[in-house]
């Protein structure tokens, strides 16, 4: 069934009441790989409750990380899910996120795009308490064999990479079995775990979420550029441009782009630099 574009982007938002407390926060950011070494004092403040701040990242993950998805079931959107990629994702913060809190968060479709052959959905979420605004996340979805309905082909974020070397190059190790502790913040996808789900989906073993990804370079960007402060980081945005196989090594690249920008791209250092992320950007104070 074709989308409807017009009945998607004038359905009512989904509301949901959600809440978070240190350990989710803690369980997130041992999923990204902190906490190594244990004692350094860099890695406590993001593992030790006494000490703890919260990377802009953990949106995606609040209260499970399952509103932005449940657009999809949206009046208008009707879509084989085996033909949906997350394709980009965008994270504004208004605040910084507190250590526990609990939010209203509305979800809906804020834009559709043609791009011919296939479509791409923008969901979504905004979340705010009783202090106003919280976050908005944006999560580009690519449905494939989904365009040629007459809509918008949309904006191009394309960033290319500077013409100079990087200002930093930092490597960033993937444990063996951090897509089992990531998946426990709420992205229970088997393509992740099961290696005979991961064989159909035509990948020789399970891969890492791109969302851990995201949020293990914008953990390194932080503690690279910003002086680990995560109040600093205000939109952060990239486009997933291939994947990463736990067990592997994360490249990743940093440019200063101007006044509050660090432009940023990811490979995988073992596969010579095959692409993981691209056009991404950290937007900061």
């Amino acid at each position: 069934m074709p989308i409807d574009a017009r009945a998607a982007l004038a359905a009512e938002p989904r509301r949901a009441e959600i809440g978070w407390n240190h350990k989710d926060v803690q369980l997130y950011h041992l999923g990204l790989g902190a906490g190594s070494p244990a004692t350094d004092p860099d890695e406590l403040r993001y593992t030790l409750e006494s000490r703890l701040q919260v990377l802009p990242s953990f949106a995606t993950v609040a209260g499970a990380g399952t509103a932005a998805l449940g657009g999809m079931g949206a009046p208008g959107i009707d879509v084989d899910l085996a033909a949906v990629l997350h394709g980009g994702q965008t994270v504004t913060v208004h605040r910084p996120i507190p250590v526990a809190g609990r939010a209203e968060q509305t979800s809906k479709v804020a834009a559709v795009y043609d791009k011919g052959k296939a479509a791409v959905i923008v969901l979504r979420t905004e979340a705010g308490d009783e202090d106003g605004p919280l976050w908005t996340n944006d999560a580009q979805i690519f449905v494939r064999a989904e365009g040629g309905f007459g809509g918008e082909r949309g904006p191009s974020d394309r960033l290319a990479p500077p013409d100079r070397d990087p200002d930093r190059t930092v490597e960033r190790p993937i444990r063996e079995d951090q897509a089992l502790l990531y998946r426990l913040s709420g992205d229970w996808n088997p393509l992740h775990a099961d290696p005979a789900f991961a064989e159909l989906a035509g990948f020789d073993r399970p891969i890492l979420h791109g969302l851990c990804t995201y949020g293990m370079t914008l953990k390194a960007v932080t503690d690279t550029l910003l002086d680990g402060d995560v109040s600093r980081v205000t939109v952060y945005r990239t486009r997933f441009a291939g994947v990463v196989f736990p067990g592997e090594t994360l490249r990743i690249r940093m440019w200063a782009a101007g006044e509050g920008r660090v432009q940023v791209t990811v490979t995988a250092a073992e596969r010579d630099d095959a692409p993981v992320l691209a056009d991404t950007l950290v937007e900061h104070s």
